[in-house]
């Protein structure tokens, strides 16, 4: 029941943080799950994957909620979309199987990176320019197995990444998030079947995993963050989302080096 709690709590803060900034919540709930697995006394060689695969699955349920809102308020370029997703889908294939063979040190190294990388985005407020078009349907799809290889392996949604490259190509802010919304979708549902089958054979897992999906923490977190989003999207103009941004990139990076720190030892 303590850790039902734990699993709670952090989709209580997740969904809110989501709600409040407009992420997938899984720079925040990779590296919380994965010192939580480990106080479980989860198998070590796992409890990054587990933790990644769950956040994945956390995110697919956002993802529907999300896109289904920006769809009502036309903000989704649906070509775009369909033209993109299957370089996502190869992409989070891909990441799947990387993250399965990839050391727990040196992934949870790259986690750490790529947090540092995002955090620092977010303290800075950098917003990339407009610079050129959208490239045609071959480098979409290269760019989409990009965005689907790292999003995976990181377990967020993509807009981290999606929406500075669309603005980047001339696509009106609006729209860019929108369609990454809608694109982050199919990477969710991707990148999760991928942790399910990349861990089917894994071995220890402990009871109720789902291959690297630990499904009462899934449960926890889903049933918790539907509370919080919503009230966290109502306080988005109440507060002042810059400096929250600027705290919230510190709480990263602290969970971040935690999590690595758990993981080395």
């Amino acid at each position: 029941m303590l850790w039902l709690l734990c699993y709670a709590a952090l989709g209580l803060v997740s969904g809110f943080f989501a709600g409040l900034l407009g992420i997938g919540g899984g720079l925040i709930m990779v590296p919380v799950l994965s010192l939580l697995f480990q106080a479980q006394g989860f198998e070590h060689a796992h409890v990054l994957h587990l933790a990644l695969g769950t956040s994945m699955a956390a995110i697919v349920f956002s993802a529907l909620a999300s896109v289904r809102t920006h769809a009502r308020h036309a903000a989704v370029d649906w070509n775009l979309m369909r033209t993109i997703t299957p370089g996502i889908l190869l992409g989070t294939a891909l990441g799947t199987v990387l993250a399965r063979h990839i050391p727990t040190r040196e992934l949870a190294l790259f986690f750490a990176a790529f947090t540092l990388l995002i955090a620092l985005q977010m303290a800075l407020n950098f917003k990339p320019a407009p610079h050129r078009q959208l490239p045609g349907p071959f480098g979409q799809r290269a760019m989409g197995l990009l965005i689907g290889t790292l999003s995976s392996l990181v377990a967020i949604g993509g807009g981290a990444l999606t929406v500075p490259y669309l603005i980047w190509c001339n696509v009106p802010a609006h729209r860019a998030i929108g369609t990454s919304a809608a694109i982050g979708l199919p990477l969710a549902i991707g990148g999760t079947l991928g942790y399910i089958a990349n861990g089917w054979n894994a071995a220890p897992l402990p009871p109720f995993a789902l291959g690297f999906v630990y499904l009462p923490a899934l449960a926890c977190l889903l049933a918790a963050s539907m509370v919080t989003a919503p009230l966290g999207a109502r306080t988005t103009h109440r507060l002042p989302v810059a400096t929250i941004k600027r705290i919230f990139s510190l709480v990263l990076i602290v969970l971040a080096v935690k999590m690595v720190g758990g993981l080395l030892h």
